[in-house]
């Protein structure tokens, strides 16, 4: 990916998204997001690594200012990856609702999700 998620947004925007959401703190080795789960949940990256594994080989790494878990809920599909800390993580939680409530406030949020979600589906 090229620019972060947060890159996107506006310190206002980026205040209103981390207000909309709960902040939450994971040690290094903890999976937030499990492959074949329900889409219930997004976290955008605040520090530290995550590593993307689909079938348990890394596809890919995300880190600071990145939006994790977004793809399945905008498909309304069972998850394709698990996440898996790196590092200690800093996240903001967001719940599938909270994501669309933010799509609906903020029309930058919603682009936003569909620039990411169409990079990772084209890659």
């Amino acid at each position: 990916m090229t620019e972060s998620f947060f890159s996107m947004f506006t310190p206002k925007e980026i205040a209103h998204i981390s207000a909309t959401g709960t902040r939450v703190h994971l040690p290094e080795g903890w999976s937030p997001i499990w492959e074949d789960t329900p889409p219930d949940k997004a976290y955008i990256i605040l520090d530290g690594t995550v590593s993307v594994r689909r079938d348990k080989e890394e596809i890919a790494q995300c880190g600071p200012g990145d939006i994790i878990g977004e793809a399945a809920i905008l498909r309304g599909s069972l998850r394709t990856a698990s996440i898996v800390a790196l590092t200690p993580l800093d996240l903001i939680h967001l719940s599938a609702d909270k994501l669309q409530q933010l799509s609906v406030e903020m029309p930058t949020f919603a682009r936003a999700l569909e620039k990411v979600a169409k990079e990772r589906f084209d890659s």
